[in-house]
């Protein structure tokens, strides 16, 4: 073998096992009032914020229309009347249930679907988290006709205008934290033609945990155009058993040496559950100044929060060089 390929095939095992230590980047997320508007709007403190700026009746109005849409697209789509008493913390809780019976002419409306919550229900319970999952994949413009897409997006452009474009930061920043506008890893092509992409830094996961009730919530997630980026395995509903029992789920599924946690959001339960967990916190709201907010928020400003907690790998990778 010519030394010029042995020294090639060096590299490439190199750089995988570097693959294998990338930083997992796993950012834990609060949807309302952090990634979505919604409850601020309903009840006027977004508007009230900005002194006399924002009319307020008008976010109220916003708000209103955002909650018949979501009632609306849960009821008709997503089994709600049906199972809005059998919330769980996530889709695939269900799943040992599961037979994987072929639901493509099941018929969800006659197969007695009732209490008690005994196997034969939760197995039916299942077959509705597993078609709500498919649903959630497909995303809404496949399974919503036009009249409804052009509603929808008439009401999210009316509202990121109402806000100052914070549906649309939002959802840009969650784009950026997945990796979708960072450059591109740098490539090593192997002898063999094959293209190793292992020396990106991290590996970003991004975990939505909510207070709202499951399928609310993955509807939102639809409606405010987050699926792209969350998907469904990835929305916790905290309704019942809290968010520090959600974010021990998280560390469980996740944990390893190499993973780093951050959770983004308004309010006191997430801040306490990532304090317990000896996770950064990084708070958002709505006045512009001390605390964070869309737009505003920064990779940059991620990264000070990751730094104080796990140390700056950028050092550690200087540090390995030198």
């Amino acid at each position: 073998m010519a030394e010029s390929s042995i020294i090639s095939d060096q590299k490439v095992e190199a750089l995988a096992k570097k693959g294998m230590d990338r930083i997992k980047k796993v950012y834990v997320w609060d949807m309302d009032e952090t990634l979505i508007l919604l409850k601020s709007l309903l009840n006027g403190t977004y508007a009230q914020a900005f002194n006399g700026l924002k009319d307020v009746q008008k976010g109220i109005e916003i708000g209103k229309m955002w909650e018949k849409h979501i009632l609306q697209i849960c009821d008709d789509l997503f089994f709600y009347e049906q199972i809005e008493n059998y919330n769980k913390p996530f889709l695939d809780a269900m799943s040992q249930y599961d037979d994987g019976l072929d639901l493509s002419n099941y018929d969800f409306n006659q197969d007695g679907f009732s209490p008690p919550s005994d196997d034969v229900n939760k197995k039916k319970l299942a077959y509705r988290h597993r078609a709500i999952a498919n649903k959630y994949k497909q995303g809404l413009h496949n399974i919503l006709d036009q009249e409804m897409i052009n509603l929808w997006e008439e009401l999210y452009n009316l509202t990121d205008e109402y806000t100052d474009r914070w549906l649309s930061s939002a959802r840009a920043f969650l784009e950026q934290c997945s990796g979708w506008k960072e450059d591109p890893p740098r490539c090593l092509a192997s002898t063999d033609g094959i293209i190793n992409h292992t020396d990106a830094k991290f590996e970003p996961i991004n975990v939505l945990v909510t207070s709202g009730s499951l399928i609310p919530s993955l509807v939102k997630c639809l409606l405010f155009r987050l699926d792209n980026s969350i998907t469904y395995e990835n929305v916790y509903s905290s309704w019942e058993v809290g968010k520090p029992q959600c974010f021990q789920w998280i560390k469980e599924r996740f944990n390893g040496p190499h993973v780093h946690f951050c959770v983004i959001g308004d309010g006191w339960e997430e801040c306490e559950g990532a304090q317990a967990m000896q996770w950064p916190f990084v708070k958002i709201g709505m006045h512009s100044g001390g605390d964070h907010r869309f737009p505003g928020l920064t990779l940059r400003t991620l990264g000070y929060y990751f730094a104080v907690v796990y140390g700056d790998p950028d050092a550690e990778n200087n540090e390995d060089e030198s």
